[in-house]
């Protein structure tokens, strides 16, 4: 999937290399979901998500980058996340996608919670070389 990026605005790219990032992500998360006039529940979502992917970037795959922004489809708006990586990768991701499994000491909620929150999810992994984890959430 490639985000349909709203032509004439590139996204904008943040760190997550400390645990202060996915607050920052959070917050920007926010301001592009009121700006596309997301309701309150899928802002909420949407946050949630981007929440989640940006804590599974600095804890599993030692930090990273998203870029951020609104896009646009088919004369619709909505938010675009692209979580990166260059961590280990995930070996099973069919097991990383299970509901309540976890690698480590959380609930196993992460990604596949990530994954009914929002209105389109791709993950593209490979073990040694990292993850990617594009999301979309659309106005309705």
């Amino acid at each position: 999937m490639t985000a349909p990026w709203l032509p004439g605005e590139a996204p904008q790219v943040y760190p997550i290399t400390h645990n202060k990032d996915v607050v920052s992500i959070r917050q920007t998360i926010r301001v592009l979901a009121q700006r596309c006039r997301l309701s309150l529940v899928d802002q909420t979502k949407m946050i949630t998500a981007a929440s989640e992917l940006a804590r599974n970037t600095l804890v599993y795959g030692g930090g990273g980058a998203v870029r951020a922004g609104v896009v646009e489809r088919n004369g619709r708006q909505g938010i675009a996340a692209l979580f990166e990586d260059g961590g280990p990768g995930i070996e099973d991701v069919g097991l990383a996608m299970t509901d309540g499994w976890t690698s480590g000491a959380g609930l196993g909620l992460g990604l596949s919670g990530a994954r009914r929150l929002v209105d389109e999810f791709e993950l593209v992994t490979e073990v040694g070389a990292g993850t990617t984890i594009t999301i979309i959430k659309w106005a309705r």
